[in-house]
């Protein structure tokens, strides 16, 4: 085989890993990995497949033959300040802690950041062209369709409740995730319902609400300013209330609140030129209406919430929580989470500067927790008292929690260095004068306040959601400005 026709097959080999990248990306706990490779796991994305022959046939060489985005310098001197945090952590005396040793846990941890470090230089590095960076938009729609498909089926049986019908789909979805069905709930392809919904806001909102503004689309039908993300837009926003989930329920409320009153602004100009009304005067009316938008929106999901008992704590607080004797958040689920914080700040406070180490948490959590009586906190009483089946190691469900507790102020600053660094990218992209650079900054804005509420909610660097939304806009940011690009759809009156 000759030298072209080699590289003519690698050439396709890329394509078809890198759809089947963004394809498989709402799959996030396939439950066929080999053991040694993530199958005793939380996090295990099926996307990590195609992207290991990237790294292998693309990314890697890349490294070497191309100039990288200076995003990654501060990415790269974290990933250094997280290995000798890990490894200096080997030299405290920790014990094992429910059959599982700082060194294991130590290189577990540092695998899954080498796996999220791999997804964000792939994203980055592969686009070439802006058609490249329509083509990884195509494939993410292609693959959340599946998802919001296997959500949208998975309403039925929430809203009536038929044995057979949850069966059947529980069986099929033992093959896509580890972990069954809710019976009140919707998980989509995803581990639980909350994954999902924070997936659908943080991977796929975004581009959809920034296409509707900008009235732009990565396909060629449209009708007027009417579009397949358009219609996308609605169906998402439709399956992430059945998810039940608190933290996307905030996010899309936002999301909504923001993206109709920038899509008002945007459609509305020509016709309040005529009408000539004050700055002040559209702003307040843009505000009004958004607010009103968001007030039907909630009206919704309290009618839908109120049929399912773990949703409705928001508001049944107020009849039956002080007959138990409870404050709100302890009623609502949530006051843990603050515990979880604090006590990332006690163990931050005995190693500062490197904290204790990737993973390490977990073992310091319980000489660590604030003193008061736990008797109350029953998801705090399952991780400090041992019990059959409680193998699963306590994380703070927060990322910044993590990183102060194992990688102390360094790892904190050099991170935060590198998010300073994508949000550069993102007002670059704002601030152009292209409309193709303007759509990928706008929509990293709003990836970006989507970021601000998930961080508090998730803190697994496997978890390939953050990595692909920075990839995409650094890579963006990195590419010729051209003509053409995405198809622009015009809105006429």
């Amino acid at each position: 085989m000759s030298l072209d026709n080699w590289r003519f097959l690698g050439s396709k080999i890329i394509k078809i890993c890198w759809a089947f990248l963004f394809l498989a990306l709402p799959i996030t706990s396939f439950p066929f990995f080999p053991a040694d490779f993530g199958g005793r796991t939380l996090v295990r994305p099926l996307s990590v497949f195609p992207l290991l022959i990237l790294f292998l046939i693309f990314t890697l060489p890349s490294l070497f033959r191309k100039p990288l985005p200076r995003t990654l310098l501060p990415l790269f001197a974290f990933a250094v300040l997280a290995l000798i945090s890990s490894f200096a952590a080997l030299f405290f005396e920790v014990e094992s802690y429910r059959g599982v040793t700082s060194i294991s846990r130590m290189l577990r941890n540092l695998i899954t950041l080498g796996m999220g470090i791999t997804f964000f230089l792939t994203v980055s590095l592969l686009p070439q062209k802006w058609e490249d960076l329509e083509f990884s938009l195509k494939w993410l729609y292609a693959g959340f369709a599946i998802a919001l498909f296997w959500g949208t089926l998975q309403i039925i049986y929430v809203v009536h409740f038929v044995g057979r019908y949850y069966k059947l789909l529980n069986l099929i979805q033992s093959y896509i995730s580890t972990r069954r069905l809710f019976t009140t709930r919707i998980s989509g392809l995803t581990y639980e319902p909350k994954w999902f919904a924070e997936q659908i806001c943080f991977l796929l909102l975004p581009w959809l609400i920034g296409s509707v503004i900008s009235q732009r689309s990565v396909f060629r039908w449209r009708y007027k300013w009417i579009t397949i993300e358009f219609f996308l837009l609605i169906w998402a926003s439709l399956v992430i209330v059945f998810t039940f989930s608190r933290t996307g329920m905030l996010i899309l409320a936002v999301l909504i609140f923001l993206g109709y009153f920038l899509f008002r602004t945007k459609v509305s100009k020509s016709e309040e030129k005529k009408k000539n009304p004050s700055r002040f005067q559209k702003n307040w009316i843009r505000l009004v209406e958004a607010a009103m938008i968001v007030l039907v929106f909630l009206g919704a999901v309290y009618f839908a919430g109120s049929q399912n008992p773990y949703f409705s704590r928001l508001w049944r607080y107020w009849t039956e929580a002080r007959k138990r004797n409870r404050t709100y958040l302890q009623f609502i689920a949530f006051e843990q989470r603050f515990v979880y914080w604090q006590t990332a700040i006690r163990i931050f406070e005995t190693n500062p500067l490197l904290g204790v180490g990737l993973g390490n948490y977990a073992f310091y959590f319980e000489e660590n927790l604030p003193n008061r009586p736990w008797h109350q906190q029953v998801e705090i009483m399952r991780q400090i008292m041992p019990g059959e089946g409680r193998d699963r190691l306590i994380t703070p469900k927060n990322l910044f929690a993590r990183l102060i507790a194992e990688t102390g102020l360094a790892g904190v600053a050099m991170f935060s260095i590198f998010l300073i660094a994508v949000i550069g990218c993102v007002l670059y992209l704002v601030f152009s004068p292209s409309f193709e650079q303007n759509y990928w900054g706008l929509s990293g804005i709003l990836a970006l306040i989507v970021f601000a509420f998930v961080v508090f909610s998730f803190d697994s660097f496997a978890l390939p959601n953050m990595w692909i939304v920075f990839g995409l806009v650094t890579s963006a940011a990195h590419l010729p400005d051209s003509i053409g690009g995405l198809t622009e759809t015009v809105a006429s009156s």
